[in-house]
């Protein structure tokens, strides 16, 4: 037994030396070619896709005793944080939260791991490596800003306002209101989403109630700001806000089992409502698409810029306190905009509930499973989707509890101490939960219907 470990480490210390001489004396330059070129071959040469990848292609050591199951738990972690090898086909038009997870990796030199560069010698980026990735993740964020401005930083402010039309966005606040959507005229989407209070449901409904007293399997996220997720829903099933708005009136759980003729029908003996839709939308009146339109152009309004943040990187430096900078600061060297990035501080991405531990085997036992808590897979179908869920959007989220898909957190506190059990596995001092927590109450913005 003892000269098969031996054995086995003395194979392991001539790979290490032999990957050490390699990587040092026969590393590759950085091409001669476009930055998006350069960029694949950097991760290519760190052996990023090694980890990064769903079909990885393992070391011959993989198989080895210890060795192979530390190496295989490594792998899962990492390509539950970020897959690189897919994405990697495409970083022409790679998102916001992409962007933001190879900028936390590159300043902060998380990756690779300790216990991978110690088998692994020289793969870490080098300077000009760094400066390759750094400047292209730059340019690539100002590209999908439309400015230079804010490219530097993963997290930017929110605008003072959105194009829209202002006769469309009267109308959809009115429809946004209107009960008569659904089946028995006692819901409208401000039931559920209200708007003076955050935009949410009930802080103290961990699931909204909808027709009939029937309950739903998720938590209402906020609408304010939503305009800024890339997709909408917490497993993105619909593209856009319009797309959005159609969902719940033909929810049975929500606004009852009917369905948008049914709706159309109803409106339609408003006379007034009929002929204001023929005034706005000519050609086709009050239909689906024209209702779901107007509610999207009215939410495209509910924003929520100014917060003391957003005065804060806009070159307010008194807008927020010493721990509340600190704050922000814990919030971007512990990775947390890596997936909160964005305008909207989230909703740019699709991520796993755990990457270590497990969330839903460790959850109370009085919340039971659902099929909302499959999350993507239930909308895409791809088994390696399960329990991945949009990032939920951070502005405003001292006004936004409970937390989490399920509602499950009603405390900021205990939701942040979740994310750095289960995102980082990490058991964070109470000191660094405060100062979080203290910056994430500056996330709170303007908005002529907001009373908090």
């Amino acid at each position: 037994m003892k000269k098969t470990v031996l054995w086995i480490f003395a194979v392991l210390a001539l790979a290490v030396a032999g990957t050490a001489i390699y990587r040092f004396c026969f590393r590759k330059s950085i091409p001669e070619a476009e930055q998006i070129v350069q960029v694949q071959s950097i991760l290519q040469q760190n052996s990023c896709f090694v980890c990064h990848s769903f079909e990885p292609e393992k070391p011959f050591y993989a198989s080895f005793p210890v060795i192979g199951k530390t190496m295989e738990k490594h792998m899962r972690h990492a390509v539950r944080f970020v897959e690189l090898e897919e994405a990697s086909e495409d970083l022409a038009n790679a998102g916001e939260a992409l962007l933001a997870k190879l900028e936390y990796c590159v300043l902060e030199n998380t990756m690779p791991i300790i216990e991978y560069k110690m088998v692994h010698w020289g793969t870490s980026f080098n300077k000009a490596e760094k400066a390759v990735l750094t400047d292209w993740i730059r340019s690539r964020r100002a590209e999908i800003l439309g400015s230079e401005e804010f490219a530097d930083m993963p997290v930017q402010p929110i605008p003072a306002s959105l194009p829209t039309d202002p006769a469309k966005v009267d109308l959809g606040k009115r429809m946004f209101n209107d009960t008569r959507i659904s089946l028995d005229n006692t819901i409208s989407c401000a039931s559920c989403h209200i708007i003076e209070d955050g935009g949410a449901d009930h802080e103290d409904e961990r699931t909204s109630e909808g027709i009939n007293g029937l309950v739903g399997g998720v938590n209402a996220p906020t609408v304010y700001n939503a305009v800024f997720n890339i997709q909408q829903f917490w497993n993105g099933r619909a593209a856009d806000l319009k797309e959005q708005a159609a969902g719940p009136p033909v929810n049975p759980v929500e606004m009852g089992d009917q369905t948008w003729d049914d709706i159309v029908a109803r409106l339609r003996k408003d006379a007034a409502l009929v002929k204001e839709f023929e005034q706005l939308f000519p050609g086709e009146g009050l239909t689906q698409s024209s209702v779901t339109e107007a509610i999207a152009e009215y939410e495209k309004t509910l924003i929520t810029p100014d917060s003391r943040f957003d005065l804060y990187i806009k070159g307010d430096r008194n807008a927020l306190n010493e721990d509340e900078v600190k704050g922000y600061k814990a919030f971007i060297e512990n990775g947390c905009a890596a997936c909160h990035a964005g305008k909207n501080f989230g909703g740019q991405s699709f991520e796993y509930m755990s990457v270590f531990g497990n969330y839903f085997a460790e959850r109370d036992d009085d919340i039971q499973r659902n099929a909302d808590d499959d999350g993507l897979m239930g909308f895409t179908g791809n088994p390696r989707d399960l329990e991945r869920f949009k990032v939920p959007g951070l502005r405003n989220v001292a006004l936004t509890a409970p937390y989490f898909h399920d509602g499950s957190e009603d405390d900021m506190d205990d939701a942040v101490e979740k994310m750095f059990e289960y995102q980082l596995g990490v058991d964070p001092s109470d000191k660094l939960v405060d100062r979080i927590t203290d910056f994430l109450k500056t996330l709170t913005g303007k908005h002529p219907d907001l009373k908090k």
